[in-house]
Formats: structure tokens, sequence, C-alpha cells
């Protein structure tokens, strides 16, 4: 595991390391050394009357704020989180908000705007920041202000209907009255609509371009008759302009400029007024010639409508999903696989891109690949697990394996794709072998390995013991499929072999001592129970990994151990809002003692969703959408602050970040189709339709509507129609015809104070359970039913 949430590390240039790294004060500029301070005050109240406060919900170990969103009417809701506290905004580098990823899916060159439109490519001056290219800044009026400077003044992001890459920023800077200095003395005073300058920005996807990371800005006023733009390279001076191009001391063009520019004191200069634009075009990379490429009067027009083109198109490949009550949800599932798709780096999905974390990390890089596969991205998985399967990191080794043959697993039942596995055994097979070899530990465990990847003390972890036996106890249906059944029955029995050793650890290690009872990551140690669980360094990690051990499954499903581990963390101070808290006392570094690092929960909600706990699963998933990304443009990091730096907004660090991309597809296509192994054998057997939707998206008149979902039996698409007012619920269900589940059920969320009666159609009349479900077991094709709907 990369540790994962707490790295310190030193980039240098795109890929080389050191061990450590320190962010001098110097380098955070003024407002990180308020946020710094402010991290370590006391937490502002929350707004919100009734609720507990900040301070009171960071010192409880139970999710008070999740809890009270479970309390209200049709349960947790994103109008519930989103006034709890300001968003993720600021970034421990020198432009301090944060940066937007432009690039053309798979490119190898991405440029970064400025979330506040101040510009493009600008430094990071921290150490954990890379240069993608000349920084280009913006300022605006004849006084020549930074763009996006005064926070108030600057508006979020939006994003081109709702999700698009082409992203466009509003920021109010009034042009000075009557400045020419002639001001008559008998007149009124005067009132004019101060001036609101537009930018919008997208990175070109014509391949030509996208080589060289070009990417376009227009400016424009939204408000106001008289507007300056001005737009220069950084530092300023040294640079000249020819023939529409900006070139450096070394002759490059990095910007190349529409005839509505002109050169002044070192800087390009645009008039605007109502209706008028100018446009940029500006090159990551500089092209070889610097001729090659000019701005015409359509080109911005021509380039726009393609880059619109090619990203929809490449969204629309995959499963499709509706939510007509919330068009938030359909904004942001397009938005994270755009997002994930400007990650992946050729084969590779960068955990993140322009900073430290620029690089590939087993754990997190196969969550971001089975995220998008859950999507049907199934073409760029099969790329995308080579390097995975290829990847090594020392001291981690059976960690990896244990990582790297899950996720083949879950390739394998959602694809059935033999041939891949066949092409890729020298690389998967070289794991399996680890695993079957490498038991040396005490009592047959495997050997120590670091407690995490920033945590080097070597331990029995229980984290790669559980991922090992999981991995070998539900290979050999692999193994079999690809016509190894020898293989398949040795692997079998050092299965059992491994858990017998595992019982004996656990039942040494345990902490009975408390309710749920504590299981270590160091088994056979002296590690201390984690109570409150973020109180120390050690207790954030073991929070941050023990998902991992969840999602092993150790225990018999139904039993009170099954659902220990998620108990123990919501009852001991493991979540907030749903979502998973670290930090520490002893380790609150620049980010400040109080945290979450929400791409660590994928498994702790896919164990609350198999055991049935919808609500559960939706504080996680809402609060995510309102407190674990940047407002409308969806931007996550490996974690943020809970205290905010001030009203606007709070700081999380080394954004974007396509495991917690990744997390949020993976909660809702979880949410709304589930194929599950409920019994553990290995094998999934159950199929569940819209068994953890938010009861809201059932209102009268609403529709849910998915298309193309793949799951381990085939791809299902399904469509529900309310017509509460009717006193019905219509809904079409085409069922996979792949592989048939064992089980086959619908469930029918209702707004509260509603309840399904029957259903009519498929086979007859239908009966629903006390939670809305119906039992479509045993039919095939599609099915049509009418479900009858009553107040309760």
């Amino acid at each position: 595991m990369k540790g994962e949430g707490l790295r310190v590390k030193v980039r240098q240039g795109i890929s080389g390391r050191r061990s450590v790294w320190f962010v001098g004060v110097a380098a955070f500029g003024a407002l990180q050394v308020a946020a710094m301070a402010a991290a370590h005050r006391p937490p502002a109240p929350v707004l919100v009357r009734g609720l507990p406060s900040l301070a009171d919900a960071v010192a409880a170990r139970r999710d008070l704020w999740g809890e009270a969103a479970m309390r209200r009417p049709n349960g947790a809701s994103y109008e519930f989180f989103a006034p709890l506290l300001p968003p993720p905004r600021y970034v421990h580098a020198d432009f301090r908000h944060y940066p937007l990823v432009l690039g053309a899916p798979g490119s190898r060159i991405r440029a970064r705007l400025i979330a506040n439109g101040s510009g493009v490519n600008l430094r990071g001056g921290s150490r954990s920041w890379a240069d993608p290219g000349t920084p280009v800044v913006f300022r605006v009026g004849p006084d020549e202000f930074r763009f996006g400077d005064l926070r108030e003044r600057v508006s979020d992001p939006h994003p081109a209907e709702g999700w698009l890459p082409i992203y466009a920023i509003t920021y109010r800077h009034p042009y000075p009255v009557q400045a020419e200095g002639f001001v008559p003395v008998d007149v009124a005073p005067v009132r004019r609509e101060a001036e609101v300058y537009r930018l919008e920005a997208f990175a070109s996807t014509d391949p030509a371009l996208a080589r060289y990371g070009i990417v376009f800005v227009r400016f424009s006023l939204a408000a106001g008759t008289t507007g300056v733009i001005s737009a220069e390279t950084d530092p300023p001076g040294g640079a000249t302009f020819a023939d529409g191009r900006v070139l450096t001391t070394r002759g490059e063009a990095v910007i190349y400029a529409d005839p509505r520019w002109k050169w002044a004191r070192g800087a390009l200069r645009a008039p605007l007024g109502p209706g008028s634009a100018a446009t940029l075009a500006i090159a990551t990379r500089p092209p070889a010639d610097p001729g090659a490429f000019g701005l015409e009067v359509d080109t911005y027009a021509r380039q726009r409508t393609r880059c619109e083109a090619a990203w929809k198109e490449l969204i629309g490949r995959g499963m499709q999903v509706e939510v007509s009550a919330e068009p938030r949800v359909n904004h942001a599932w397009r938005n994270l696989l755009a997002q994930n798709h400007t990650l992946l780096t050729g084969d590779r999905i960068l955990y993140s891109i322009g900073n430290q974390y620029e690089s590939l990390y087993v754990g997190e890089g196969g969550d971001a690949a089975l995220g998008m596969l859950a999507w049907g991205a199934e073409e760029e998985t099969r790329r995308m697990l080579v390097p995975l399967l290829n990847s090594t990191r020392a001291g981690l080794e059976n960690h990896q394996a244990g990582l790297k043959l899950l996720a083949l697993l879950r390739y394998y039942w959602q694809t059935r794709d033999t041939a891949y596995l066949r092409a890729q055994r020298p690389r998967w097979e070289k794991e399996l072998q680890r695993l079957l070899t490498s038991r040396t530990g005490e009592g047959g465990l495997y050997p120590k390995e670091q407690y995490a990847g920033d945590i080097k003390t070597p331990v029995y972890s229980l984290n790669v013991q559980a991922k090992a036996w999981r991995a070998l106890h539900d290979l050999p249906h692999l193994l079999r499929a690809v016509g190894d059944a020898p293989l398949a029955d040795r692997v079998g029995a050092e299965a059992q072999r491994l858990r017998t050793a595992l019982d004996a650890a656990l039942e040494k290690s345990i902490h009975r001592e408390v309710s749920p009872p504590f299981l270590p990551n160091a088994l056979l140690s002296r590690e201390t129970l984690h109570d409150p669980i973020v109180s120390t360094r050690i207790g954030s990690y073991w929070n941050l990994l023990v998902g991992h051990v969840m999602g092993s499954r150790l225990y018999r499903p139904g039993t009170p151990e099954d659902a220990m581990l998620a108990k123990y963390q919501e009852q001991h101070g493991g979540l907030c809002m749903g979502m998973i808290r670290s930090g520490a006392t002893d380790h609150g570094f620049w980010t400040g003692p109080d945290r979450v690092n929400p791409l660590y929960g994928t498994r702790y909600v896919l164990d609350v969703l198999r055991r049935d706990e919808p609500e559960r699963a939706l504080v996680s998933f809402y609060g995510m959408l309102a407190q674990g990304f940047t407002r409308e443009t969806l931007v996550a990091g490996e974690g943020c602050t809970l205290a905010p730096v001030d009203p606007g907004g709070r700081f999380f660090y080394c954004p974007p970040n396509s495991a917690g991309n990744a997390h949020f597809l993976t909660m809702l296509r979880n949410l709304l189709v589930q194929d599950l192994d409920l019994d553990a054998d290995g094998v999934p057997e159950t199929l569940r339709l819209l068994f953890a939707t938010s009861r809201r998206w059932l209102e009268d008149g609403r529709r849910i509507v998915v298309e193309r979902a793949p799951t381990a039996f085939g791809p299902v698409t399904l469509r529900v129609i309310s017509s509460l007012s009717r006193g019905e619920v219509l809904a079409q269900v085409s069922l996979p015809s792949r592989n048939t589940p064992r089980r086959t059920l619908l469930r029918l969320r209702l707004p509260d104070g509603w309840r399904v009666i029957s259903a009519n159609g498929g086979s007859g009349v239908l009966f629903p359970d006390r939670n809305g479900t119906l039992d479509l077991t045993g039919m095939a094709g599609t099915v049509s039913l009418r479900g009858i709907v009553r107040r309760k």
C-alpha cells in the first residue's frame, strides 16, 4: 500500500524522488502560513443550526454529521452536507488555488489551468509540484490586476454542460470611471455596471495539437462595457512577439494570439467590449517549428466543437446513467470518467499529474482501473493492468501480489476473458508463485513487510495475510477457466493452510476488551488499541488500510464478526461524513490534525452495501460529493483538511486524484448495480439492482435509467419511472444473458411514507419484502413490471 494518505516526498523533475521532503514556510506564501495557523486553531463553528459544531464532530467517536444525515427525511443528501464546511480549494503551491488538468484523453502532455483563472501552467514553487510548461499569467483592467486574486470576486470554474473539461471562470473587476481626468463638476454621480471578465479554456483533442498540450483560452466580458485583458509569460521580460506568436529567448513559440492582441511592455494586451472576444492558444510543449500552427478566425470554434465531440463519444461508449432527480449526479460520473481518461497516460493510470504523486501505485492504480472497468472501460483496463502487474516495490511484495491477483479476478468475472488471462500468465503467475512459496514467517504466516507504504516498521501485516488468503481462496475458479486444474488444486490447498495459520494469529492478536473487538494490523505484536482511531499516526494508517482486510471477508457472512471492522470504524472515530478519517496530534504537518482521506473508504462502502446498509453507503456517497471534491469541477486530492482556511475553502493535497475519482464512480455504480459473491465461495452468484438508491431518486415524476451496466453475468439495462400520484412505478429490466445469476433482485426505494404493495408482470404478481425488494430470479430477457404503490 502506498500508505497512503500522508506521504511526504521530494519531487525531482517528473519521476525522481527522495525518501522525505519538507516544505519550508517561505515556499508556502502568506496564504499557506495563515492556513497552517488556522489548522491548529480551534475549528470554526458550523453555521447550521441544530447540528454539532466541527469541534464536536472531530472529537466524537461516532460520525455525528453522518448519523444526523441518516435521520433526515429520505436520508443523507448533498444539500445536507454542502453547507457544513466550505469545499476543498487551496493547495500548498504558489498558485494557491487548485489546478485543473487539461489534456486530450490518454495524452502524455497535460497543462494546468489554475482554478481562479490566474493563469495556465503557473509554477508550483514548492518541491512537490512539477512545472509542465512556460507559465502564462492573466491580468485584467488597465491596472493589470491578476485575474482571480480576490476570492470574493471570482466564480468557481464551471464545466460546459456541467461536466465537459471546457471550463468557464468569471472575475469581477470594475473599469475605472472618468480615469482620463476630465471630470465635469456639475453632474450626478456616475453609476455603471462593473466589468465581469469571462475566461473559457480547454485542451485541444486534435492529435496534431494534443502532442504539444495546446490549450485554447478565450476572454470576453460577461458584464460591463469596457475591459482590457493582458497575458504575459512568467517571469516577465525576455519574451518577444512576431507574426502573432510570443517567443521565448530560445525562439520557442509558447503563445499564439489572434489579431485582437497587441504587444506592449513585454506582454499581450487586448481591449474587450460587449460581443467581442480575444483568443490565445498556449503551447505546453512548444512545437519544433514555431510557424506550424496559427490562429484563424474560426480556429477556436472548430477546436471547441471537436473537443466536445471527442469527450462525448468517449464517455458515451460505456455504462450510461441518468438520475432525473439529481442532475449533479449525472454530471459527476461523466466528469470523473473524463478526468481519469486525462490521467491515463498511455497505458499507465497515474495517481495524479503535475506533483509528487505523478506515478503509478499498484493499490490506488488498481482501484482507479477497476473503477473505470465497472463503467465499461474494458479495453482501457486490459491496457492498464499490464503496467500494474509489472510494478514492484521493495518491502511490499506480498501486499502487491495480493492486490494484483484480486484485480485480475475482478477483471475475469466481469469479462470472462480467458484469452487475456492466458496472454498475461507470465505476469500474474509470478505473483501467484510468490504467494505459494513465501510463507516463511512465524506460525506459517507470510514474512514481515512494511506496516504501510509510508510506515516502514516491519510487521506481520493482517492486511497482507488477508488479501493473500482471499486471492488464493478465489483463484482456483480462474485457474480452472484457463485449463489448469492441477494448479487450481494446489492453490486451494495452500489457501486452507494459510487460513489455519491466519486464524491462529488472529486469535492471539485480537483485542476483546473493547466492543466491537479490535483487530490490529500488526499480528503477534504489541500494537496498541486505537481508540479513538486517529489519535495517533499509526492509528490513522490502520484506518487507511483496514478496508483491504474488510474486502477480504475473513469471517462467515451474517455473523457479528463479519461486520466487526466496519462497526469499529463507525464507533471509534474512523469516519466523518462517511469518509475515512486520518490525522493525529503527533503528526499535524502542514495539513493540520483533522483530515479525511475518502479514497481509502471504497471497501468500507462496498462492505456496508454487501451487508445491505444503504443509508450508511449514502452518507459516504453524499459526504464525498459535497465535501470530498471541489464544487462543480469535482477535483479530489488524496485527502483534505476539515478545518477551513477561510470562508471560501479548505486545504487539500496533490490534486487531482484518479483513485479519489474511482471511489465515487465505484460507489455510484454499486448504489445502482451490485454483482455479488454473498456466500463468499469465490464465485459471484447474486445480482441486485437499485438496492441503495436515494429515496429522492424515485419521487413522483422522476426516473432512473441505467444502460449497458457491465456485471459478472453480462450487461444489464433498466429503466424505472415513478408515478406516485398515479399509484404506480413502472420498471423495465433487460437482464443479462451471458451467465445466469442464482438470484436476481430489484428494489424500489420510494420516498419516505410510500411503499410498494405488489408488482404485475414477468411471471405474474410479485410481492415485495419490507424493503421494497422484488425477486426476479428465474426471469430472462426483458421484464416489464408495474409496481402498485401506496402511502404508508
